[in-house]
């Protein structure tokens, strides 16, 4: 369904001075089809209180989509073909325009010294798949601050 905009002006001057809703938004990163699709629907229920989700298959996509939506959130695989999860963190991080961009890096790798790079290359959390999505769409409305969407 398309949303139809209006061109009337404003009913009442002071509707001029009210802050634009700001949109939340989500980036989803993995190389795996599967996995994005998994994430999508367990975050779908977030676009109900008006988050944007956005999905990439690789580090460089990542950062094309980061650059013109500079997300809130990022979920980010590590091991991707060309650009690695680490290396997407580091250059997300480093920039001013996305520096405060959550990231939670989500992979199959566990190795304490995996954990320690994420922390080095900038990640705000690290968790290990496999994971719930329902806990992961409370963890994310949180990160967002967002009321927890119902259903």
């Amino acid at each position: 369904m398309e949303l139809m905009t209006l061109s009337t002006p404003p009913i009442s001057p002071i509707l001029n001075t009210l802050p634009e809703v700001a949109t939340k938004k989500i980036l989803i990163v993995d190389n795996e089809r599967p996995i994005r699709i998994l994430l999508t629907q367990a975050l779908d229920k977030l676009t109900r209180v008006g988050v944007q989700l956005f999905a990439a298959e690789n580090g460089v996509e990542a950062l094309k989509l980061i650059d013109v939506h500079k997300p809130d959130l990022v979920f980010l695989d590590l091991m991707m073909p060309g650009l690695h999860g680490f290396d997407v963190c580091r250059l997300i991080k480093s920039h001013p325009d996305t520096a405060k961009s959550y990231i939670i890096i989500l992979t199959a790798r566990s190795q304490s010294v995996d954990k320690q790079m994420g922390r080095v290359s900038g990640a705000d959390e690290y968790m290990v798949k496999p994971f719930d999505p329902t806990n992961l769409a409370e963890k994310a409305a949180g990160i967002l601050g967002i009321a927890k969407p119902i259903g």
